[in-house]
């Protein structure tokens, strides 16, 4: 049996009613991913969130009324809720509560597939769960409970099951920390490549770009956090230019703080990117407010200030409003089809210039003997030419600058370069 749900958001004088309605046809597409239906969407209209109830309770009094008719199972909130705010609305609707938190838990708890991401969803489940434990013990509470009895066996089961959950924290939290170690060694390995991240807002179309720029088999599916894992993928700009593209978890408004801090790992490979390309889909008509909740999310991870290029995808669906729109607030932007294969050259191009903007150009005459350098030169570098003199090899090549920082550190000073402009 499908679930029939009622959505709820609430306009403060802190956001208007444009918004909310905006937000609920966010939360209804994330509802439909669970597989739940929503039947009604409820706007409440509040000076100030009311700390029993969140809504108030002539609020509450009036979904009462809906339930049986509507037939709903559940009723889901737009918002957070406190755990007593959780206990208190079950209480009185006698139905299932949950809140936008609980929605994109459950969505990502389905859709973790990799041992990282599974161990990433769990944390961020217990760490959720832990507050809200004692409204699952109520049954025992009942039981056992009387007045002026404290600290009967409803009691203390929530504080065994409390010290589980604690355990099980610490136990996915060290597993995450040697997952990270795993993850940092394998990125030192990766030094020498230039790294290109997308990032965007959930289904705009990451997973499609990648499998079209690499012929990854990346699930592709249209549904909010399809893919949950990074995949890396070598790709080919041209003969010489090597990137590594890397495609990670999809943004989202008021994604959960625990959830954030339990994919910080995942997150590194945006961190440890030379480009991000951030990828929005021009169909939709909340782009530019995802653009914006993008742009949020690489602030709080204190990386704004890496090179980025913004991509406009889905260009079969937009309007030639979106599309003006779109040119004249982000100019420098490249609008492309990734399910067509439209316009893929010009984002390599511009990702290719990109690299190029970050190279440096040397001419070097090294001696023969000098074979562990001419061999990281090899490794780290782009060889342009080559040309043997006596004893000496003449090498023309490019490298990021930041390699270049640390392989002229080991060089003798007798060695001979020059930086061609």
């Amino acid at each position: 049996m499908i679930e029939r749900v009622l959505l709820i958001g609430v306009v403060t004088p802190l956001i208007d009613k444009d918004d909310i309605e905006e937000h609920l046809d966010e939360l209804a597409l994330l509802v439909t991913t669970l597989g739940k239906k929503v039947v009604e969407k409820l706007i409440v209209t509040r000076k100030k969130i009311d700390s029993g109830t969140f809504i108030g309770k002539g609020k509450v009094e009036e979904i009462e009324k809906l339930i049986e008719p509507l037939d709903i199972h559940a009723v889901i909130f737009d918002d957070d809720l406190s755990a007593s705010q959780t206990a208190t609305l079950n209480k009185r609707l006698d139905i299932e509560i949950f809140d936008r938190s609980r929605v994109i838990l459950d969505i990502f708890a389905d859709h973790a597939r990799s041992r990282e991401a599974k161990t990433q969803v769990e944390l961020a489940r217990l760490e959720y769960m832990l507050p809200r434990l004692k409204r699952l013990w109520t049954h025992l509470e009942r039981q056992t409970g009387g007045i002026g009895i404290r600290g009967g066996m409803g009691e203390t089961q929530i504080e065994v099951d409390r010290r589980i959950v604690r355990t099980k924290i610490l136990k996915l939290k060290k597993d995450l920390r040697i997952i990270e170690k795993e993850r940092i060694t394998q990125s030192k390995r990766r030094d020498n490549i230039f790294k290109v991240a997308l990032i965007g807002y959930t289904n705009a179309g990451k997973s499609t770009l990648m499998n079209a720029l690499t012929e990854a088999d990346v699930l592709v599916q249209n549904k909010l956090f399809a893919t949950l894992d990074t995949t890396v993928r070598k790709f080919f700009l041209d003969k010489n230019h090597l990137v590594l593209l890397s495609d990670t978890v999809g943004f989202i408004r008021k994604l959960p703080h625990d959830l954030v801090a339990s994919f910080q790992s995942t997150l590194n490979e945006v961190k440890e990117a030379d480009l991000i390309i951030k990828v929005a889909d021009i169909g939709s008509p909340h782009c530019f407010h995802q653009l914006e909740t993008v742009d949020e999310v690489l602030k709080e991870m204190n990386i704004s200030d890496t090179d980025s290029i913004i991509v406009f995808n889905k260009i079969d669906t937009m309007d030639d409003v979106m599309l003006k729109h779109a040119q004249s607030k982000y100019p420098d932007s490249i609008f492309l089809s990734a399910k067509n294969k439209l316009r893929l050259s010009e984002l390599n191009k511009s990702i290719l210039d990109k690299i190029k903007s970050h190279e440096v150009h040397v001419k070097m005459n090294l001696p023969l003997q000098s074979v562990k350098i001419i061999a990281e030169l090899r490794n780290q570098a782009i060889i342009l030419t080559e040309n043997y003199e006596g004893n000496n090899i003449l090498l023309e090549f490019s490298c990021h600058k930041n390699i270049w920082s640390r392989l002229k550190n080991k060089f003798s000073d007798k060695i001979e370069y020059e930086i061609i402009e």
